[in-house]
């Protein structure tokens, strides 16, 4: 791939995409029971139509616009839109409550809305009834609206097919310090914060990926978009880089359907969240308990020989003969399981137990992973293709200042970082302190810059015997055993660790004892669970998950919390 171009803005990078490659597919998605596909072309068209409507429409430069939708080409249609007039994209999560929906509209001051569903719309509605009305909502699908609201029809939005060329011109006056988007964070704890990312950090971002994967050649290639859009990495990474790079993006149909959208659509990069990978390591492992004694030995030869490679020790003559074979009877099974022709798979988001990672590595599943926040762009780190060292989140990006604060916080200084919280000064001047962004994340760097993320500096726990204890570590080595499907460790201000574990399915209090005992072997004296106690799952129903699947530890402590008694 050539040097990556110099784009002053989002929007101008998209149109100038597409007046190149007006004929190449750039998006598909799952339509009325067929896969449907957009070429560069008529997205620019129907992104150019939008933007001249939201305009007569009374949508102004700097209007902040809630953005409430499910993955599909309308979403970057419509950011496409809205920044190429100098509107502000909110992206929302589907998953939010009318009140999550009111902070938002309240906090950023939200007079429009665009939704992909009517039962979004209506959530949207309930949230601004709680907040301030709309004046304008956009409806994919007809939804009722209030009197004092506007509803406008998506298709009436996008029907004019004139040349986008006016919309790309006034579009690549946009500056690159100017506001891209408003993103709120998720919200592990605390009221979820609006993060105002300017054009140059998501570009820096873009700039830094290009240069990371440049071996791998994707130009052409396929992407799986699983992760929501409303989420920073995938809105940088699925929405904007890998397209600008001539990946076409097809859109999953849901976390339901992943393991026939990986069939179909044979993607050559996806990217997942941990937890997918705990499932699909888990599956596979029960499917192998059940397997005939022949298959359950290649099996662990296949991956006893890949931990080898790993950890750099030399294979015996009998080991290498083995390796053809092993390829064609278990590996290639296995990656056949992610559409069999992936080029690298990106786990992001959350961290990654290096035992998970190093099993599917070994078995020839190209697993890279990612580090960052959304204040960030979200990218910050990432291991190179082809690196095995999974223990880590890889080198900073090219573009990316790191340092290491005495305390043991990760600091970032770069184009990527954010100008700041809305309406939050007081936050803004402590998590900018100095002129570098103070991540929360505790890590070490080693000698050769891979950064290594030990835990989040407010999740240290801190035993009444002064010991410091990374809960992080633990909670990955519980839910690492086919037993335990969720964990969470406490134990602050107390003289030893408790848990709260969610059992997998088919698991009883036994098994899951007989799991903790096996990693209280692998840790220290006073690492080791002393106390723990079953729980139902954490769920996004619940609240107990935010909706990229990261675990709210100071809800669930909260929730569960008196579930952790002293042991009679």
């Amino acid at each position: 791939m050539d040097a990556y171009p110099q784009w002053p803005n989002l929007a101008a990078m998209l149109f100038d995409r597409a007046r190149q490659w007006n004929e190449r597919p750039m998006l598909r998605a799952y339509r009325s029971g067929a896969w449907q596909g957009w070429t560069w072309g008529r997205f620019a068209r129907q992104a150019a139509a939008a933007a001249r409507a939201l305009g007569a429409a009374g949508v102004k430069p700097g209007d902040r616009v809630l953005i409430a939708a499910e993955n599909g080409p309308e979403y970057p249609i419509a950011e496409a839109a809205l920044m190429a007039i100098g509107a502000v994209p909110v992206p929302a999560y589907t998953t939010n409550t009318p009140a999550d929906h009111a902070h938002i509209l309240r906090n950023a001051g939200i007079r429009a809305a665009i939704a992909s569903s009517r039962l979004l719309a209506e959530r949207v509605i309930a949230g601004a009834a709680l907040a301030a009305p709309l004046d304008l909502c956009i409806a994919v699908e007809p939804a009722p609206a209030p009197r004092q609201t506007r509803l406008l029809d998506w298709s009436l939005l996008i029907a004019d097919e004139k040349d986008p060329s006016d919309i790309a011109a006034s579009a690549a006056r946009i500056t690159p310090d100017s506001l891209a988007c408003l993103i709120y964070t998720s919200g592990t704890g605390g009221t979820p914060k609006g993060v105002m990312l300017p054009h140059r950090a998501i570009l820096s971002n873009c700039r830094g990926c290009a240069a990371l994967v440049r071996s791998l050649d994707l130009m052409g290639g396929v992407y799986l978009s699983v992760l929501p859009l409303s989420h920073s990495y995938e809105h940088t990474v699925g929405q904007f880089f890998l397209s600008s790079i001539g990946v076409e993006v097809v859109y999953g149909r849901g976390i339901e359907h992943l393991a026939a959208d990986l069939l179909t659509v044979r993607p050559t990069l996806i990217t997942v969240v941990p937890r997918v990978l705990e499932v699909f390591r888990a599956r596979i492992l029960a499917q192998m308990a059940r397997a005939p004694r022949l298959q359950r030995a290649l099996f662990s030869r296949a991956l006893a020989n890949g931990l080898a490679r790993i950890h750099q020790r030399p294979l015996s003559p009998l080991e290498k003969l083995a390796e053809p074979i092993l390829d064609r009877l278990v590996r290639k099974k296995v990656q056949a399981r992610f559409g069999g022709n992936l080029r690298a798979l990106v786990s992001g988001g959350a961290r990654l137990d290096p035992e998970v990672g190093r099993f599917f590595i070994a078995l020839g599943v190209p697993v890279m992973q990612g580090y960052g926040q959304t204040e960030a762009g979200p990218v910050v780190s990432a291991t190179p293709p082809g690196s095995t060292r999974i223990e880590t989140v890889g080198p900073p990006l090219e573009g990316v200042s790191l340092r290491i604060a005495d305390d043991g916080e990760v600091l970032v200084q770069g184009d990527l970082v954010m100008l700041g919280y809305w309406n939050e000064p007081r936050y803004t001047e402590t998590t900018l302190a100095g002129g570098w962004l103070h991540t929360g994340d505790i890590g070490v760097v080693d000698p050769d810059g891979y950064l290594r993320i030990t835990d989040r500096k407010k999740d240290i726990i801190v035993l009444s015997g002064g010991d410091n204890i990374s809960p992080a570590r633990i909670e990955g080595m519980l839910m690492s055993e086919t037993e335990i499907l969720q964990a969470v460790v406490s134990g602050d201000g107390r003289p030893y660790l408790s848990a709260l574990l969610v059992p997998a399915e088919g698991a009883d209090a036994a098994a899951v004892g007989e799991a903790v005992r096996r990693v209280n072997s692998r840790l220290a004296v006073i690492e080791r669970v002393r106390h723990h106690k079953l729980v139902p799952a954490f769920t996004l129903e619940n609240g107990l998950l935010t909706p990229t699947q990261k675990i709210r530890r100071q809800m669930v402590l909260s929730a569960h919390g008196g579930a952790l008694r002293e042991p009679g």
